[in-house]
């Protein structure tokens, strides 16, 4: 069973992706309805900043904008479920539908800013993807009749479905929906990871020259990877706005985008593992930080100055130590303690540099190849 499962990637993943979705199932039953929403919310960030992973980490092109793109995908489900509704529709295309949106939507952005960046790199496509954060509030503001200005778009949702119980808790329901997003989410990039694909990913990251020497189409692997991650940021900016029922040009300003790469850093830059930690981190310090505030118990004029910097500032320096202790991040951290724990549980005789009594057997140069 470990053999085949070694072998069959797409298995392997479905395995997992199933126990996850088993362990959140019953996870949601023992959390309160305010932790269920954090746990959603968690989700909907994971989407994004396993993209973000992907993009950063293994096509070595950096964003500044994703929380544009989540904003894209959050205003494209509100004006779709409000069409949606609109037209009588109820039950789960209502839910569906806006999701698939958001999406392509987000997606054909990412597909258009991806062009436009395919040739850059460095600091030159940061410039280009900052100017997202720029121009989405712009849009918003210009289009104040249809997008509701700064004042934003509020968002259908339905209630949990009838069939659960009139005593359904909304919150759990949320949290189903967003974890399966997640979920989904994980498998498809897991999969795209180890795929050809995948390997295109990192020999263009590794060296453009040599990936183009290889027959790797270069600007085409890094226009699909930005579709690719920003689809994904599509799909959280959806969760999000399902979440929160209205969509507002605040909420994904500049310093959120700036989080998400912060939190992809931290978690583990180019792990699938680390997105998860940065999305767990992305829920979690700011209800530190604001704990921290309450405990100060600072004057109101020094209180509206800690609101919203306070957390900016614990980010960066939970970025700085990280980047000083475990450069890897914090899935780096794991990784080195589980295989020193695994090295240090195994008997004498196999552990590197110790000798047997018993003579290694021959194998000949065709089965070593193999191997």
């Amino acid at each position: 069973m470990i053999e085949l499962l070694a072998r069959h990637t797409l298995l392997r993943h479905l395995l997992v992706t199933l126990a996850a979705g088993v362990a959140l199932l019953a996870l949601t039953y023992t959390l309160s309805p305010y932790r269920n929403y954090q746990l959603a919310t968690m989700a909907a960030y994971l989407c994004a900043t396993a993209g973000l992973t992907v993009l950063v980490g293994l096509s070595g092109q950096l964003s500044l904008g994703h929380g544009a793109l989540m904003a894209v995908g959050a205003y494209t489900y509100a004006l779709m479920s409000a069409e949606v509704g609109d037209r009588g529709t109820t039950g789960p295309m209502l839910l569906l539908l806006p999701l698939v949106a958001a999406v392509v939507a987000t997606a054909i952005v990412g597909g258009i800013v991806g062009l436009a960046g395919a040739r850059l790199f460095g600091p030159y496509l940061a410039g280009l993807t900052l100017t997202l954060t720029i121009v989405v509030p712009a849009i918003t503001t210009t289009f104040a009749d249809q997008l509701g200005g700064d004042q934003g778009l509020s968002v259908l949702v339905e209630p949990a479905p009838a069939s659960l119980g009139i005593t359904f808790p909304l919150e759990r329901w949320q949290a189903w929906i967003a974890c399966a997003a997640a979920l989904l989410t994980m498998l498809l990039l897991a999969n795209l990871v180890h795929s050809r694909f995948g390997r295109e990913m990192r020999a263009v990251r590794d060296d453009e020259v040599a990936a183009r020497l290889s027959g790797i189409n270069v600007q085409r692997t890094k226009v699909i990877v930005f579709v690719v991650s920003a689809a994904t940021a599509g799909l959280g900016g959806g969760i999000l706005a399902i979440l929160t029922q209205s969509v507002s040009p605040g909420a994904f300003s500049l310093a959120f985008s700036l989080f998400l790469l912060m939190a992809v850093v931290i978690g583990g830059i180019g792990s699938l593992a680390g997105a998860v930690w940065g999305a767990l981190l992305l829920v979690a310090l700011p209800e530190i930080t604001d704990s921290l505030a309450d405990n100060i118990g600072s004057s109101p004029q020094l209180a509206e100055r800690l609101d919203g910097n306070l957390s900016l500032a614990v980010f960066g320096l939970v970025l700085i130590l990280v980047t000083i202790v475990f450069p890897r991040g914090i899935q780096g951290l794991v990784s080195a303690v589980s295989q020193r724990t695994r090295r240090s549980g195994r008997p004498p005789s196999s552990r590197p540099g110790t000798t047997t009594t018993e003579d290694p057997p021959t194998t000949t140069s065709s089965e070593s190849i193999d191997a």
